[in-house]
């Protein structure tokens, strides 16, 4: 049965058709031998005016839903994990300031980023807080009409490319409980006082990731993304969008993996016929597809759920977990059925692979989803 309707599917067709004959493999394949951000890419996207999608019609965007939204990560994670991230990065941090930011912060920043003229990056993380977010202990410092910014973020996708404001979650009250006190600042990442360093990491090599050394960076209390001391509430209704979106990437990614190692199936002669020929690599690619499918819908469930506007932490962190897992499971079958070829960035696979292994730590880790939906079944 397909879940999609008539106008849904013509879109995800669109977005595949685009990956296909205006980007391509090559091109992804290139920016990540290369540790390139994908500049031309992001420009492409642009053109086709899809970075409007989800901004509402008000705001000069499309009006999309969360569900037109996941389907496109679906489409631009095909090749890379990691290529799609420059986009759904951008666009999850972009809606915090539709809920959130001031008129003048709207009329400042959408139009912009909706003509790719800039791009968003999300600072939550540091050293000695990952999953632990709230212990943030980068400070905001009260200082005459704004604030000086001191300490260190790790794991700040994209924060290093050129013309991006990074929303980034600081500590302007110490002496509150620890999910209070919290507060969030639009900052260029030009700003004087930011050091912005891009990690030499095994996956995310084209978008990078980088660390953060903030030392007396100055904001402006206009640059104050909603109201101060309610940080947590912005960052707690960003990570669903950001987990629905991810884990529409890990599906689109792990099925071009299992599409790949499908299509060398049948082109590798051993023992004189193909491989898929034998019942164990059958079964193996049998397994990926079936895992596959119930990841997407895991995660077109969530998609769906958060567009019509019910409550679905639970089934979002299942998405998440399920995708993410599979992602990694489906890439190292990959790996085993090309064998050497697989080690090659030629093949790809080995690209999908390093992304996997990430896939279970961003945006939450699976043992995080897992605590979540753990809650959610505790007896009344």
């Amino acid at each position: 049965m397909n879940f999609l309707s008539e106008e849904q599917r013509m879109w995800k067709e669109q977005v595949d058709r685009l990956m296909e004959r205006e980007i391509g493999r090559e091109y992804i394949r290139q920016c990540d031998v290369s540790r390139e951000y994908p500049y031309k890419g992001y420009e492409v996207i642009a053109r086709q005016e899809w970075l409007r999608l989800l901004i509402p019609e008000d705001h000069g965007g499309m009006g999309g839903t969360i569900f037109d939204y996941a389907l496109l990560c679906e489409g631009l994670a095909r090749y890379s994990f990691d290529f799609a991230t420059a986009f759904m990065v951008s666009t999850f941090t972009a809606m915090n300031i539709v809920k959130f930011g001031s008129a003048a912060q709207k009329e400042r920043y959408l139009e912009p980023f909706m003509r790719g003229d800039i791009r968003f990056s999300i600072s939550i993380s540091e050293p000695h807080a990952g999953s632990d977010a709230a212990s943030t202990r980068t400070r905001g410092i009260a200082d005459g009409q704004g604030f000086l910014l001191r300490g260190q973020k790790l794991w700040c996708s994209g924060a290093s490319a050129r013309n991006v404001v990074i929303a980034m979650l600081v500590r302007t009250d110490t002496g509150a409980k620890k999910h209070h006190g919290l507060s969030v600042f639009l900052v260029p990442n030009d700003t004087p006082g930011l050091d912005i360093r891009r990690l030499p990491t095994m996956a995310r090599r084209a978008t990078g990731t980088t660390e953060i050394f903030v030392d007396d960076a100055r904001v402006t209390r206009d640059q104050l993304l909603g109201e101060l001391g309610k940080g947590w509430e912005i960052i707690t209704d960003h990570l669903e969008l950001e987990r629905i979106a991810v884990s529409a990437g890990y599906v689109g990614n792990a099925q071009q993996a299992v599409d790949d190692a499908l299509r060398y199936a049948h082109e590798r002669i051993q023992f004189d016929k193909p491989i898929f020929d034998f019942q164990v690599i059958r079964h193996m690619l049998a397994d990926m597809q079936t895992k596959v499918d119930a990841a997407r819908l895991l995660v077109y469930r969530a998609a769906d759920m958060a567009s019509r506007g019910l409550a679905c932490s639970r089934e979002v962190s299942m998405g998440k977990l399920f995708a993410s897992e599979t992602l990694q499971e489906v890439t190292r079958c990959g790996m085993q059925i090309m064998g050497g070829h697989g080690m090659l960035p030629e093949s790809d696979m080995e690209r999908y692979f390093r992304e996997g292994m990430q896939s279970t730590i961003g945006a939450g880790t699976s043992q995080i989803q897992r605590t979540i939906i753990a809650k959610s079944m505790r007896a009344a």
